[in-house]
Formats: structure tokens, sequence, C-alpha cells
């Protein structure tokens, strides 16, 4: 028997669908998608995308050849991509329907609000944005513009993940107080390694790389996709990984944006020239729905922890998120997943007492307080790009809109802005600004270089 991996799962969970769709639609009734950057993550949403025979790629954009080289192969039986290096050409194609924007973070919200004004709708990849201030304007525009937006959180569309947020909604695991999140990889002791400062094989593409991030010299660690270990194009790991974890903390647990956030952590081990933290530790805490009853409030726990000198699991099962309820704790990693039932007892707890020691009675009052289960699944990228060439059809809500997107997001955002302060930060969610340390809220946007806005 040959063994299938989660990727294999997903692509033949898909594969009917989109058989079925290639069948019966010709190409005028396909959705044009035009992509803008294709590099490592770019290239992965182009082959969701591909596994659905309703679309096309009609338009491809990068700065790199070998890129749109390689796009173009891969779509060439749906027919020839026009091939662009400046995004806002790619825009003003009319046979652009919607389009997947897969750049380093710090162009999504100039390319987005760009895409909303030309009549796009917009996958685009996570994290959102690269500041608060930036996502909220993201939301603005979908708004006022009226485009259909999936932000790539995908697990969103994992059938498995969605199936164990309603378990865990209806009350399964009980009264949630906790939740913990990993990101674990030794890159002790070169990491990314540390690279000089030199002229860049192109002024050209290096300016246009750059767009509204502040200018600076070149280093190839700051390119492509290394970009992720600095601050002006990307919130580090905490963004890369720890939204995904921050999404899923907040999908099953009904949450919207934390109240409170503070971070420690640092450049401990890891002798490189990156910026983001080698270990790190977040934590948050969000006003929360009881479960089973959410008109009544509660308050819960979250964390993201970070160990990039060090790679040994976060956790006994070797997860990146765990889930503790009073009546069970929930193990999730991608779509697989594991409920170990808590030993809850039915008499109060015995006081210490050294003239009697027996706490048989006690004990014997133990029980499971459920049933233990697992299961596997896939969180597959194909499940949410299928949701979105849907919903870009039927104009409903995608499984992460924009405002789902940036709500994700922000946990991550100002907790990077704790860990800059080195303070416990209260957020307030309406005004979406810090109350308590007003040297804080200088941290929720940069200034753009000129040329470069998301007005709307």
């Amino acid at each position: 028997m040959t063994t299938l991996s989660r990727r294999d799962l997903g692509r033949t969970a898909v594969a009917m669908s989109a058989l079925s769709y290639s069948r019966v639609l010709g190409a005028n009734d396909r959705v044009g998608v035009g992509y803008i950057g294709l590099g490592n993550r770019g290239d992965q949403v182009h082959d969701a995308f591909l596994e659905h025979g309703d679309n096309a790629t009609v338009a491809i954009c990068d700065l790199v050849p070998e890129y749109l080289d390689l796009a173009a192969k891969k779509s060439a039986s749906r027919g020839v991509a026009t091939r662009y290096t400046d995004y806002r050409k790619l825009l003003e194609d009319k046979n652009v329907d919607a389009v997947a924007i897969c750049t380093p973070d710090h162009w999504h919200a100039v390319m987005f609000v760009a895409a909303c004004k030309a009549g796009k709708d917009i996958y685009v990849e996570k994290p959102l944005s690269l500041t608060v201030f930036e996502g909220r304007r993201m939301v603005e525009a979908a708004e006022k513009y009226k485009r259909i937006v999936q932000v790539g959180l995908h697990r969103r569309s994992s059938p498995e993940i969605r199936t164990l947020a309603e378990r865990v909604k209806a009350g399964e695991l009980g009264q949630l107080s906790a939740a913990r999140s990993f990101h674990v990889r030794n890159d002790w002791p070169v990491g990314i390694g540390s690279p000089a400062d030199s002229a860049p094989p192109s002024r050209e593409v290096w300016e246009a790389w750059l767009g509204p991030a502040p200018s600076q010299p070149y280093n190839r660690n700051k390119a492509w996709y290394n970009f992720r270990w600095f601050y002006d194009f990307s919130g580090g790991q905490l963004t890369n990984f720890g939204v995904h974890y921050s999404d899923a903390m907040r999908m099953m647990m009904q949450l919207t944006v934390p109240r409170t956030v503070t971070a420690l952590g640092g450049r401990y081990v890891v002798n490189d020239n990156r910026q983001i933290p080698d270990t790190m530790v977040v934590l948050w805490e969000y006003d929360a729905p009881v479960a089973g009853d959410p008109s009544q409030r509660s308050t819960v726990l979250n964390s993201y922890e970070q160990y990039n000198g060090n790679g040994a699991p976060g956790n006994l099962k070797r997860t990146e998120l765990e889930f503790r309820g009073t009546k069970g704790t929930l193990y999730l990693h991608n779509g697989n997943w594991e409920i170990v039932p808590e030993q809850t007892h039915s008499l109060p707890t015995k006081p210490n007492d050294p003239t009697s020691r027996d706490t048989s009675d006690w004990r014997a009052s133990f029980k499971p307080a459920m049933e233990a289960s697992s299961g596997k699944g896939s969180a597959d990228t194909a499940f949410h790009s299928r949701n979105f060439l849907d919903c870009v059809k039927s104009r409903k809500q995608t499984n992460c809109d924009t405002l789902e997107g940036h709500r994700s997001n922000v946990g991550p955002l100002i907790g990077n802005i704790a860990h800059k302060l080195k303070s416990t930060l209260v957020f307030d969610e309406k005004s979406e600004r810090f109350s308590n340390h007003p040297a804080a809220n200088e941290f929720l946007h940069y200034e753009y270089r000129k040329g470069f806005s998301i007005e709307l």
C-alpha cells in the first residue's frame, strides 16, 4: 500500500471538485487570477489554485525572471499568462478578476488597497499587514470597495479544524482557561549567517523590492525569504508562524483581540545578523465566552513560545498547539489532533493531615471527564483556495475575510511591541490603541517612503 502524505490527502480531497469544474467550465467561465509575488509561498499558493479547474493563471508578476518562468510553465495548460514586473500594470489588466498577493509582508497593504481600488477580489497571504494601522485600513478598503477577500490563514478551511472548533464551542472540552503554541527549530550556531552589506545585484530591483520600507543598504539576508528575520519587512516568526496559532486560538475559543499583552526574549544564542529573537515568550489575556453559554464571559491566558536555540518539542505530544479545558486537552498539529480527558474528582480535595493520610475515598472518586478521541486530517491550502473561488462567484463571505485576518494578526503585532518595550500593555479593541502606555502607540504604524500610500 502506498503511504499518502498530508498534502497528498489534501490533494485527493479536493481532486473530485477540481475535476468536475474543469470538465464543465470553458476558458471564458474560469476566474482569471493574477499572481503578485511567486517566490516560496507564492509558488505554493499558485499550486493550491491550480488544484481547481475553474480558474486560470492569466497574469504573473515578480522581480525574479526564474520565478516567472516556473509559474508560466506550471499554468501553461490553461493558457498563456501575461508577465509583469510592475504590480500596477497587472492590476490594470482587464483579464484579471482576482489577485493573489504573496509578497513580503511590508508590501501587503499598499498592493491590497490598490487592488481594491482596481476592482479586484483578493487572496492575500498571511500576515495580513506589517502594522495594526495597515490592517485596519485594509478592512476599511475591502468594505468600501466591496471586495471578496481571503487572508491566507488556511487552517480556517480545514474540515477537521472547523469541526473541532464547533465541538469546542459546544463545550466538549469544558471551560477553556489557556492555550499554548510553539515554534521550535534549532538554528544554532550560525542561523541564516552574517553576510556583510554590499552593492545589490541590481539597484533598480532592490529599490522596487524595498517599496514603502525605509531606504537601507542591500544585504542578502534582507531579500528573498530571509526578510522574515528583519523588522522593516516582517514581524518575525511571531507573525510568520505565530499568526497561524493566534488564528487557531481565536477560532477555537471565540476570541476577538487581546486586552493585555506582555513578552520577553531576545537574541540569546544564535550567531547571525537577524533582528528578531531566537528565544521568545508572549502572553496574551483575552476576554472569552463561557463554553456552551456565550452570554457569560470569562478570561483565557494564551501564549506563544519560540525556541530557535534548541529543538526539543514544546509539549509531550509534539504538537504546535494545545488547548486546556476543564474536561480535557486538545492537541492540534495542522489537521491532526488528539483529545486527552481530564481525570476529575467528585469529592473535595482532602487536606494534608499527618494523623490520617488515607486518601483512598478521594482518589476513588476520580473519573474521566470525557472520552478520549483522535483523528488525522489535512490543512492543505487547496481547501482555502477552493473556498475563495466559491465566494468570488457567490459573493459570500470567505472563511477568513479581512476582519478575521486583521484580528488574528493584532495579537502577534502587539506582542512584538510589548517585546520591544519590555512592558505589559493594555490594548483597547475599539480604538485599537494602548490605554496605559502612550509611547507604545508610536509603534502602530510607520512613515512610508515618498510615493507610497494606502489612502482610500
